[in-house]
């Protein structure tokens, strides 16, 4: 089998595992408790934390561990929304229609339940944000602006640094999904001319450390999960910093600094700490190497099926998605049939996955919902094999769809 759905989800890595087992064997403890086991836990608990932080450029008394991508987004996106109207009587959000459901359905709820009315940016045919969009949909009573740094359909990346800008310059708080883009992308944007280290009497200022730069460049709150690169399903975490409001969607024993109530899986936090070092330390050799993989893939893909049709931006996406229409084939169909050839992809989101409705993100870029149907996408490993093959079985699957051979042979 050739497993092309690494944006749906990983193979645990093998270091990970070495890594997280401890912590569900011998040192098993507890982190809230205050005997020797339980100190154990809790000093590899706050170890990964600040391993964690400084991977997003944030502090480490501002990561939360979660259980994925969903939780922290719906996290991030109720806690502050529903703090900045407890405490500033802020009611406005500004996200983006090619979001993730879980930030869809997270600005949804708070439409429904709260109140909060949200204004929807478009994009272009890529799926690209203007920051100037975004600034100007901004309003005094706006409490916060939730974007994905790159999308998990169409593999379009966002410029992340000018986005923080627009939404720092007007003190606003930003939220970035960076479930994808994690291990592929800098998650920490580098610090504009206003924020690099001035010079006092006495020399440079103490306190413009390059942490602190990128820090004060970032974003507000941060979102990855685990299982998107190499750790189990069920870790993740979302960083939101200390000064932003934030209102606990959890209530307990007031674990995570009162954030999320609830005792903490250390293994689950030990994995998530060990796969963000790895890719980290991977992050630019293994984009060199599946960026190439995967231009050649399109490129192949482009010439040998006719009616294909790349979806997203050509070059500001991620090194690991390619992602197609293909004119006149059924792509859950056509999934079918490259199964049976022993290629594993997808059509889109597997949050999505059973839906006969078209894809929200495919529509937001102008393709009609007839032509969302036959989306397919193809995400890469870290060490992608040879993709000849892969765009062989896509010609015939197609061609065989179509009843005609025009495709099949080189």
């Amino acid at each position: 089998m050739v497993y092309l759905d690494h944006a749906a989800t990983t193979p645990v890595r093998r270091e990970v595992l070495e890594a997280m087992t401890p912590y569900l064997t011998t040192a098993f403890g507890n982190p809230s408790s205050s005997h020797a086991a339980g100190v154990a836990a809790r000093d590899a608990l706050e170890d990964a934390r600040r391993a964690v932080a400084r991977h997003l450029g944030m502090r480490a008394k501002d990561v939360i561990f979660t259980s994925g991508g969903t939780e922290g987004n719906n996290l991030a996106i109720k806690g502050i929304a529903i703090g900045s109207l407890l405490t500033r009587g802020r009611r406005h959000l500004v996200t983006t229609a090619i979001e993730h459901s879980s930030v869809r359905e997270s600005v949804r709820f708070l439409e429904r339940v709260h109140g909060f009315d949200a204004t929807i940016v478009p994009v272009d045919d890529h799926g690209r944000v203007d920051p100037d969009e975004v600034a100007s949909a901004l309003r005094e009573e706006t409490a916060l602006v939730s974007l994905g740094h790159a999308n998990n359909e169409i593999g379009t990346v966002q410029s992340l640094a000018e986005l923080a800008a627009v939404c720092r310059d007007a003190g606003v708080p930003s939220h970035i999904d960076a479930v994808q883009s994690a291990g592929w992308l800098p998650l920490t944007p580098e610090p504009s001319a206003q924020d690099r280290p001035a010079q006092t009497l006495s020399g440079p200022d103490p306190d413009a450390s390059a942490g602190n730069r990128r820090r004060r460049a970032g974003v507000d709150a941060i979102v990855v999960s685990g299982h998107k690169i190499g750790a189990p399903k069920g870790t993740g975490a979302a960083a939101v910093r200390g000064a932003v409001p934030f209102e606990p969607l959890l209530h307990g024993g007031g674990q995570e600094r009162g954030r999320r109530s609830g005792t903490e899986s250390v293994a689950g936090a030990v994995a998530l700490r060990t796969a963000l070092d790895i890719a980290e330390r991977e992050r630019e050799e293994a984009a060199l190497r599946v960026t190439a993989a995967r231009d050649a893939f399109i490129a192949d893909v482009l010439a040998r099926v006719p009616g294909a049709r790349l979806t997203g931006h050509p070059s500001a996406r991620l090194p690991h998605i390619a992602s197609f229409t293909i004119e006149g084939v059924n792509g859950e169909t056509l999934l079918l049939d490259l199964e049976r050839h022993g290629v594993v992809a997808s059509s889109g989101s597997a949050c999505s996955a059973g839906s006969t409705d078209p894809s929200p993100v495919l529509l937001a870029i102008g393709i009609s919902a007839d032509e969302a149907r036959t989306a397919i996408r193809f995400s890469l490993p870290r060490v992608p094999a040879d993709l000849a093959p892969v765009a062989d079985a896509l010609a015939a699957a197609t061609s065989a769809h179509r009843g005609d051979r025009s495709g099949a042979d080189r």
